[in-house]
């Protein structure tokens, strides 16, 4: 016989026939739809329109039926019911022994009757969309997880990841450029080094000359930006100043002059070090320092 589809590609049942099956609903809608989300078949379906469908189906009866009918889809639970019903098992004992048949079965999609795998996920951007917009109205999903954080892991080296720890423990870290001085420098300044900083020797990485490249790939990602107002506590400058990668700078011109910045986290930078880099107790701490906010044309 061949298998007949609805319009999803699923396996399209027979109407539901069985009086007293129907009789149980919206009842029977509660037990077989929860017992469904939490297999793995109705799972990989399961998405905030479907979460409220079971919650209509608790007080709608043709909304229950239309559930039941697309949860027996995947492993033949009304059929079951139904002709357990028709035999005198009681309805309750019949809803039980169906929820503990969805826990076992694997979702039968047109896939596996044509023998193809396909991708579970929605295929086109405008899908994917739609998607993302139904997860958006689950009232009941606690992850507030960014999802973009598990790819930024993927990108960062360990001594980024190190210098993230450190901004957020450490605070905003200064930054200096040496410029060239003087009367002509009042004129026309050119950048000498740009982005002087201790940040490799703070937050002890292993590779110091890279941290140029880190710091632009941590800009890149969003997670660091770079101020041109100067930190509050000038000793912090005074200490950079005297390092000899500075000195070396000033000293490489006849006038030189220093232009004082900042290496801050974003907002995003900080959310995602509290969720991936530290322990909940750090995290949390309320005396971890503050660092700006960037202006709307850094923010993009």
């Amino acid at each position: 016989m061949t298998a007949e589809f609805d319009d999803e590609g699923l396996p399209r049942l027979p109407a539901l026939a069985n009086s007293a099956t129907v009789e149980s609903l919206p009842g029977l809608a509660r037990v077989v739809g929860t017992a469904a989300l939490n297999t793995a078949g109705w799972g990989m379906k399961t998405t905030a329109r479907n979460w409220m469908r079971v919650g209509r189906a608790a007080t709608n009866r043709d909304e229950a039926v239309a559930l039941v009918r697309e949860v027996g889809s995947y492993v033949g639970a009304v059929g079951e019911i139904a002709r357990q019903v028709a035999d005198g098992v009681p309805v309750g004992t019949a809803l039980l022994n169906a929820g503990e048949a969805l826990g076992g079965v694997a979702e039968r999609s047109r896939a596996d009757v044509q023998g193809e795998v396909v991708d579970s996920r929605p295929t086109s951007l405008r899908d994917r969309g739609q998607e993302l917009l139904e997860r958006s109205r689950d009232v009941w999903s606690t992850d507030n997880r960014h999802p973009a954080f598990d790819r930024i892991l993927d990108e960062l080296a360990p001594d980024e990841a190190r210098i993230l720890v450190m901004l957020l423990k450490n605070g905003p870290q200064p930054s200096v450029d040496i410029r060239t001085g003087g009367p002509i420098g009042m004129v026309s300044s050119q950048l000498v080094a740009p982005g002087l900083n201790m940040v490799g020797a703070r937050a002890g990485l292993r590779y110091l000359d890279q941290v140029p490249s880190y710091l632009n790939n941590l800009f890149r990602l969003g997670l660091v930006w770079f101020s041109r107002e100067a930190l509050r506590d000038h000793l912090e400058y005074q200490v950079l100043e005297a390092q000899p990668d500075v000195l070396e700078a000033l000293h490489s011109v006849k006038f030189a002059k220093v232009v004082r910045r900042s290496i801050h986290l974003t907002p995003f930078g900080e959310e995602f070090c509290k969720e991936a880099l530290v322990d909940e107790v750090t995290a949390t701490r309320p005396d971890l320092p503050e660092h700006l906010d960037p202006p709307k044309e850094v923010q993009g």
